[in-house]
Formats: structure tokens, sequence, C-alpha cells
């Protein structure tokens, strides 16, 4: 049986890949399954901020994995996206739908931090960061490739046509998580418990620093992802062709964020990879009204805003992995709920901001990574610079 960690990698990557096409192909095609339900957009919105409140407390399910092995807790939460998918595929209604969506998120919520505190395990912290790294890739492989696949299932066979595909893939993802990575659930039966682990996170302070600064990157990302899309409009009358060339520029910036940290960051050193990112991304931000005086400008400044986000984001997550090794899957949960937080917060100002224009929504976010950078300093003095 391959057992080698390379191969795991990789696996667990094409596994998220599948998870990420299910998260991320409602956006672009939301009118497809609006029309194709017989629903209006408002009631598919419903679906999604359920969908987006489990991203809030969905993920501490993954914590079980502390204290019942990555694996286990893994193979549930592709048995959660699989169940839903399989759903739709078998009886399509909206309650089906909704049901998806639901199961789906939780699915990878409980997935993700799980897979992320397994590579913790196993890989050292000097050469985490290219390891995480190439699992984030999924994300924006999701979309660059994901999305056109998706596009040509539902114009051959109808809106049905992702849902037996994804259930068949997440199948095939149970059978090669079971088959590639090895058994791991702890001996010790005296084991810290999930009330234990939660009261380990939160009574930390290190972990609390670590937490509140997923927060504000996240936040000063959305005040602006919000909203470009209503600046682009408002700035030139391009709706259609300059948000379709903007969706692309954002694919490619998330993945050459994600490369970025592949190369960089365990040469660099989390923390101080962490901090190039704020800096630089504090500074796209404040270009954005500059730049964005033509369509070819604008384009150029979403691309080193959204690069510069993804490359701290993804920097951030072996540093996270690191904190609280005796808790990492816990830490790993709360830290995508919190990352949930900071969307939620960042969208609650984006739109009041905007109103003053793009150079307030520029300026807040990079005072809100600029507060995140005292949170990393604040961080690398409690944690010592030989772990961060």
């Amino acid at each position: 049986m391959i057992r080698s960690l390379r191969i795991q990698i990789l696996a667990l990557t094409a596994m998220r890949v599948v998870l990420n096409t299910m998260h991320r192909m409602v956006y672009p095609f939301l009118p497809v399954f609006s029309r194709a339900l017989g629903v209006s957009l408002p009631a598919l919105s419903i679906a999604l901020t359920l969908r987006s409140l489990l991203g809030a407390i969905g993920p501490f399910l993954a914590s079980i994995s502390d204290s019942r092995g990555r694996k286990l807790v893994m193979a549930l939460g592709l048995l959660f996206f699989t169940a839903g998918v399989g759903l739709v595929a078998l009886r399509p209604v909206y309650l089906t739908f909704v049901l998806a969506l639901l199961l789906a998120v939780l699915g990878k919520l409980i997935f993700d931090p799980s897979m992320q505190a397994y590579l913790g395990d196993r890989v050292p912290y000097e050469r985490r960061g290219r390891a995480l790294a190439v699992t984030e890739l999924s994300w924006s492989v999701s979309f660059i490739l994901g999305m056109p696949v998706v596009g040509l299932l539902l114009s051959r066979g109808g809106w049905v046509a992702p849902f037996p595909v994804l259930a068949f893939l997440g199948l095939c993802s149970i059978a090669g998580l079971a088959w590639l990575l090895p058994g791991d659930r702890p001996d010790d039966q005296n084991l810290p418990g999930f009330r234990s682990n939660l009261r380990t996170v939160f009574t930390s302070e290190r972990a609390l620093i670590a937490l509140s600064l997923g927060v504000l990157v996240t936040s000063a990302n959305e005040v602006v992802n919000l909203v470009f899309g209503v600046w682009m409009d408002d700035s030139f009358g391009l709706k259609i062709a300059a948000l379709g060339a903007a969706s692309v520029v954002i694919g490619v910036a998330e993945l050459g964020g994600e490369a970025l940290v592949g190369g960089l960051v365990d040469r660099l050193g989390k923390a101080r990879a962490i901090g190039i990112g704020l800096i630089l991304n504090s500074l796209a931000a404040m270009a954005l009204p500059v730049l964005g005086t033509s369509v070819p400008g604008a384009l150029v400044g979403l691309f080193l805003f959204f690069i510069t986000y993804e490359f701290t984001l993804v920097s951030l997550i072996p540093m996270m992995t690191e904190i609280l090794p005796e808790a990492r899957a816990t830490l790993m949960a709360a830290n995508a709920a919190g990352l949930s937080l900071g969307h939620a917060a960042g969208a609650l100002f984006a739109t009041p901001l905007y109103g003053l224009g793009i150079l307030a929504s520029g300026g807040a976010a990079a005072v809100l990574n600029l507060l995140a950078l005292v949170a990393l300093q604040l961080l690398r003095k409690k944690m010592g610079d030989r772990q961060v």
C-alpha cells in the first residue's frame, strides 16, 4: 500500500478540489439554479445565509479529531459531503438542494481543519508551509478548472448534472482516504475531550492573539471584496465585461498567491511572510483609487490586492498549526470559524464605507491590516521567533 506523504498531500489536495468546486459553483451559476428550481434569488440567498451561519459553528466538529483521530473525522466530512450532493442526484428539488448546500459545507468545514492538523502532525514545521500551500491550491484550481467543467455539465445535462458527478467523486475520495492514509486513532483513552480542548484554546493567550489575527485579515479583505463589483460598475459602466475580466484576474491572483507561499514561506519564515503580505496588501488597498482611473488599471489594482491577500492568508495556516500542538485540530477549527466571523464583520461595514468612496474602503482595509501587524508582533513575543 502506498503511504508516501507526498502522495497523500496530492490526494488530499484533489479531495479538496472536489469539496471546493461544490462550494464555489453556487455563486456564478446562481441564476441557473434559480430558474431550474423555480425559486427566487432571495429564496436562494436564504439558503446561502444558512450555509454561512454553519461557517461559524460547523468547524468545531473537526476538533473531535484531537481525541478520535484525523483520518476518521476527515472521512466523516467526506461522508457528509457525499450524502448532501447525492440527495440532489436522487431527488432534484429545492429542499434537497438546500440540504446539499448545508451538508456539503459541513463536510468541508469538518474535513479542512482535520486535514491541516493531520499534516501539522506529520510535516516538520520548517517544511510545513510548502505542504499546506499545495493543499491550498485546491481553492483556485476549483475555480479556474472546476467552474468551466460545471458550466459544461450544466449546459449538456441540465442543472442536476454536476451532482451525481460530485457524489461519485466523493465516494472515490472516501475510498482514497481509506487506502492511502494510515489509521491514527490515539491509543490513550484519557486524552482531553471536546470541552477540555475548547477550554485549552480559549484560555490560551497566544491562541486568542492568533485567532484575532485571522479575523482582522479576512475583515480587511471583505471590506473591498464585497464592493469591488459595484466600484467597477460605478466607475466604468462595463458591468458584464469588466466583472467577467475581474473574476479571471481574481482567480489567477489566488493561484499566484498560493504558489508564492509554496515557494517562499518556509524560506522567509511564517511570521515574516505574513508581515510582508500585510504591508503589501495595505499598499495595494490604498493604491486602488489611484490605479482605478481606467479598466486595465483597476484590474491591476485588484490583482495586486487579491494576490497579496491570498499570500497572507495561506502563510497564516502553517503558523496556526504550531500555535497549540496539544489541541491542533481544535485551534484550526476555531481559526476556520474566526475567518468566517472576519468575513461577516467586514461585510457589515463594507457598504457604508464604500458610500464614502473606494478610498475609504481601501483605507479601512489598510487600518485593519495594521492592527493585524500589531497582533502578529504580540504573537511573536509570546511564541518566540524560533516557532513562528
